[in-house]
């Protein structure tokens, strides 16, 4: 069996390729970064030397898969057709500068389609992100790339696309076409949006409806966070693990799974001290052994 991959959300301080060291000083051996500002639209071109500089920093230490998430400002299903545009730019740039890090995995939030109804909101999402992928130029070889869009679920508010499995594996069905996609599960946007990941007999539910629909092969990655929340509230409030209404074993259960032995693990919990992202990692670590 492969080794399990089990990471962080780190920051990028001092240049994208310092979240290598940052991840593996966590006793980390994966993470994620934003690999710009996740609060403006604009973002600079990823240096040449950074991107070389994380390559062989991964080699070395290795840690590997590296996941990129697109910027929260992104909504490609938005009615305003300013905000699209803007949006299809944003995410043009988050392929961009993926590619250039030599990122596996780019999360994407599709976005609300309030104003719209649920098919508009869809259709615009897919062709928004085809629009980017087209922009990026037929010379585009996706072969040459290790390298997915991955589909997040949402925590199920209301107009958020994503917030059913469904919604999520009818998104990756229309883009296949065009990018080679798959599927983020976050464990809190899964559990407050009503999936029940606790109970033993729930847990089994949810994973049939995984694999009635997104299919448990395209999930690549996992977003391990507790919740603050209920289940079904809809509220994404992020806890660390093992310390909200989720709780230590169900993320037990998720990481024994054997339906997920190919799929890399990335905790998104707080940071609310110091030392934060290395105590959640060696919780998840210390269940995955249990």
């Amino acid at each position: 069996m492969a080794k399990k991959r089990i990471g962080v959300h780190v920051g990028t301080s001092g240049g994208c390729f310092t979240a290598v060291q940052r991840a593996a000083d966590a006793g980390a051996n994966t993470f994620q970064i934003f690999s710009a500002s996740p609060r403006q639209w604009k973002a600079s071109a990823v240096k040449a030397e950074d991107a070389a500089k994380m390559r062989e920093a991964r080699a070395r230490l290795d840690v590997n898969p590296v996941a990129v998430h697109a910027s929260y400002l992104i909504n490609l299903c938005s009615q305003t057709e300013s905000v699209r545009e803007n949006s299809v730019a944003a995410f043009r740039g988050e392929v961009e500068r993926a590619l250039a890090l030599g990122a596996e995995f780019l999360v994407l939030h599709p976005g609300s389609w309030k104003g719209l109804t649920r098919e508009e909101g869809l259709r615009l999402a897919a062709q928004g992100i085809e629009r980017a992928i087209d922009t990026l130029g037929g010379g585009l070889k996706w072969q040459d790339h290790n390298f997915r869009i991955l589909i997040e679920n949402t925590a199920g508010a209301e107009f958020s696309l994503g917030g059913s499995f469904d919604q999520v594996a009818e998104l990756v069905a229309t883009l296949q076409a065009c990018a080679p996609v798959g599927v983020c599960l976050d464990t809190c946007h899964t559990h407050v949006a009503g999936y029940d990941l606790v109970t033993t007999e729930g847990y089994e539910a949810t994973m049939r409806q995984i694999g009635a629909t997104v299919g448990f092969e395209a999930v690549k990655v996992w977003h391990c966070n507790d919740a603050k929340a209920a289940m079904g509230s809809k509220l994404d409030r992020h806890e660390h693990i093992g310390e909200g209404t989720i709780g230590a074993a169900a993320f037990k259960r998720l990481l024994h799974d054997a339906r997920f032995e190919h799929a890399t693990f990335i905790a998104e919990t707080p940071v609310d001290e110091p030392g934060d992202e290395m105590r959640n990692v060696m919780t998840l670590r210390a269940l995955s052994a249990g």
